[in-house]
């Protein structure tokens, strides 16, 4: 079966949906045994970031779900910015909103940022990142602790199980950074002859990577390996590694964007870990209508990922 980056394993998705059942908080409407009918109704989507084509495929499902669901959907970008986010869900709540689908900057100070909210019964949806120290009605994300352990296989494969290798990690703060990095070092840790050299932070921008993965690469003229914890990271370590990518080091990256599975296509990406971030996007708003309308759903709803490199990526290229 083929998938393309913006509708891939729609069974997977099918499936998750049809278990969304029983077991947390509901938003205002929860009461109902019935349930409700959610169009009409007003969503903010706070995402982290536009400057990010992850994220605006997030958007983009998000947008085609309340399109098809009747569901006035605003969406704002805080700019990678916590505060910020944090104004924009205030806003939302003071505005007459009926419910928050976030997507945290800082998965910590989004618990604080959520708060408004939850104070007025408000229902609140995580997507791709959590939200700590707040008990928000569900998240939809990607299995990025299991992902990350894919990342640490592929990349082991790549460089022949042994060798010196550095990491790009994301934002700070981020639960997607926070368990891609926990995956993969769990999984590189069972390679015994190869060894993290240096983890340092790009925040999961392209420009960024290019700098660290340069200065990195200076340090530790040995490395044979990368692994980025997403994939503008990937591409900027490509840059800085020029002809040598694919050849003399091998780069691993997350997210499966279209510029990442091009590089995989063009061989200087070894592998990419491929999300959907289209389908995550449409299930926080479908979670959400759900909510609305009067039923219960999961606590969490993971979205699966899957491995992409040279041998599988016609499936996922459109």
């Amino acid at each position: 079966m083929k998938f393309s980056t913006r509708g891939r394993l729609t069974t997977a998705v099918t499936i998750s949906l049809a278990l969304v059942a029983t077991t947390a908080a509901c938003g205002r409407d929860g009461d109902d045994p019935q349930g409700g009918d959610a169009a009409g109704q007003s969503v903010t989507l706070s995402l982290s970031t536009l400057n990010n084509p992850f994220f605006v495929d997030v958007r983009d499902g998000a947008q085609a779900a309340a399109d098809e669901l009747g569901v006035d959907l605003e969406v704002v970008d805080a700019q990678n910015d916590s505060t910020t986010q944090a104004n924009q869900i205030a806003n939302a709540v003071t505005g007459g909103a009926d419910g928050v689908v976030i997507n945290p900057v800082d998965s910590d100070a989004a618990g604080a940022a959520v708060q408004p909210a939850l104070a007025t019964d408000l229902p609140v949806v995580g997507v791709d990142r959590a939200v700590e120290g707040a008990d928000i009605t569900s998240l939809v994300s990607s299995d990025n602790v299991a992902g990350g352990r894919q990342a640490a296989e592929a990349l082991a494969a790549a460089i022949g199980e042994e060798g010196t290798v550095i990491v790009l990690q994301g934002v700070a703060g981020t639960s997607a950074s926070r368990d891609r990095g926990q995956g993969f070092a769990d999984g590189i840790a069972e390679f015994g002859d190869i060894e993290v050299v240096a983890t340092q932070t790009a925040n999961f921008d392209r420009a960024q990577a290019l700098d660290v993965a340069t200065n990195l690469l200076q340090s530790h003229p040995d490395t044979v390996g990368i692994f980025a914890e997403n994939d503008e990271m990937a591409l900027g370590a490509l840059q800085a590694l020029g002809d040598r990518a694919g050849d003399d080091v091998m780069v691993v990256g997350f997210d499966g964007t279209d510029d990442g599975l091009a590089a995989v296509e063009a061989g200087t990406l070894v592998a990419t870990i491929a999300q959907q971030p289209t389908e995550l996007g449409r299930q926080a708003v479908e979670v959400m209508s759900r909510v609305l309308a009067g039923e219960a759903v999961d606590a969490e709803i993971p979205v699966p990922v899957q491995t992409v490199t040279t041998e599988n990526v016609g499936d996922f290229l459109q």
